[in-house]
């Protein structure tokens, strides 16, 4: 079959190539990025409760939820939880078949309860946190747009929508992204126990210069005193400096809004934001590749939480930035960016279009098209690396 495939050389500068640029990861303890992963979590359970059940993934949605802030009461030495936050999940699913009811709602609120286990240390599920699901049936028509998967054919695009993708990431995108994986890895949260999972970074680069600004949660049962979390800060920074290494163009900062002489600083009970100053919702951080980049191309689409089957604000986000990937490092290109639009009940492989910009000294045209080709035919299996969670999502 003919796609509607272009291969266009990009014109424009590069943001690198700019004198400013201007980068941001909300990390894993963000509340916007809570949602995104609780709702990935849900529907990564069902699509396996399905498979399992009845050897096919099945029709669902839960790509919309919302964390209502608590209220807690930090000090050093240890605070506490004054009202739990609140999480709600919300989507559409298949709850009955075969005259079955399904327990949609338990494996819902099991995924949930396992994901903020495992990644919020310090947020006690049972006493912190309440969290809810409300998941309906879906609409027929999106239901048997499904059908086709469950029949071995091509799935059909269940929406009209947008993917985008680049490769490869520049030096700034590169350095805020490492230095939240840096803060939230399990090593460094061994060595120092107080810092928390709600980690923020900013990154902007004024030419050569790239400066951190870096909101980053403490967990206030390791704080001493003022002075004890001020050495603490400054230890963080220096481990920063020292571990991004990027010499004298480096210039950190964290937790900018503390005023010492108030003893207003960023304590927290459980490591997020969310037990008090902040709430969260799907779709409001990073995209796919983990970033926030406003002088790429963004897709404004949640990924989180949509069916990884026939969910085009999903499946097209995942496969532009493979595909970018795939032409860098192949080396069809030294810099790609993949734009791609669907149409609702055609297939999910046959795109209205597939547009490719390209940058380097050699470009083949026609080997980027055939690539290109190859990994639409592939897209249908897509969804077993979601489900298996080999993709990031936040």
């Amino acid at each position: 079959m003919k796609r509607n495939i272009f291969v266009r050389f990009l014109t424009a500068k590069s943001p690198y190539e700019e004198d400013v640029e201007i980068v941001e990861r909300k990390g894993l303890g963000h509340p916007d990025t809570i949602c995104d992963n609780v709702a990935e979590e849900v529907s990564i359970a069902l699509s396996k409760y399905y498979l399992d059940e009845f050897g096919a993934v099945m029709h669902h949605n839960v790509d919309k939820g919302l964390l209502v802030g608590g209220i807690s009461n930090p000090s050093y030495n240890g605070g506490e939880i004054v009202e739990p936050i609140e999480l709600t999940i919300v989507g559409r699913a298949i709850k009955e078949k075969r005259e079955r009811n399904l327990p949609v709602e338990e494996i819902a609120i099991e995924a949930m309860h396992k994901w903020l286990k495992e990644n919020i240390r310090h947020l006690d599920t049972e006493n912190h946190i309440i969290t809810k699901v409300k998941i309906r049936p879906g609409s027929k028509g999106l239901i048997d747009l499904f059908e086709r998967f469950r029949e071995g054919k091509v799935p059909l695009s269940n929406d009209t929508s947008i993917g985008t993708g680049f490769y490869p990431l520049d030096e700034l995108e590169k350095t805020v992204y490492k230095a939240e994986r840096l803060l939230n890895g399990a090593e460094i949260k061994r060595k120092y126990p107080f810092i928390g999972e709600d980690i923020k970074v900013i990154g902007i680069r004024n030419r050569e210069k790239i400066r951190l600004t870096v909101a980053m949660a403490t967990v206030d049962k390791y704080i001493l005193s003022l002075n004890d979390y001020i050495d603490k800060i400054s230890m963080v920074k220096k481990l920063l400096l020292k571990d991004i290494s990027l010499g004298s163009n480096l210039e950190v900062e964290i937790n900018t809004a503390d005023k010492y002489e108030d003893e207003s600083i960023y304590l927290t009970v459980t490591g997020t934001s969310g037990e008090h100053g902040d709430d969260g919702q799907v779709g409001r951080g990073n995209r796919v590749n983990g970033l926030i980049t406003p002088y790429r191309p963004m897709s404004l689409e949640a990924a989180a939480g949509k069916n990884p089957i026939s969910h085009i604000g999903k499946i097209y986000n995942l496969f532009a930035s493979d595909l970018s990937k795939a032409i860098v490092e192949t080396g069809l290109a030294d810099e790609a960016y993949v734009y791609i639009a669907s149409e609702i009940g055609k297939p999910i492989n046959q795109p209205q279009v597939l547009d490719i910009r390209v940058k380097g000294k050699k470009i083949d045209s026609e080997a980027i098209r055939i690539i290109a080709d190859e990994m639409l035919d592939e897209m249908p299996n897509l969804w077993k690396k979601v489900i298996e969670g080999k993709y990031q999502i936040a």
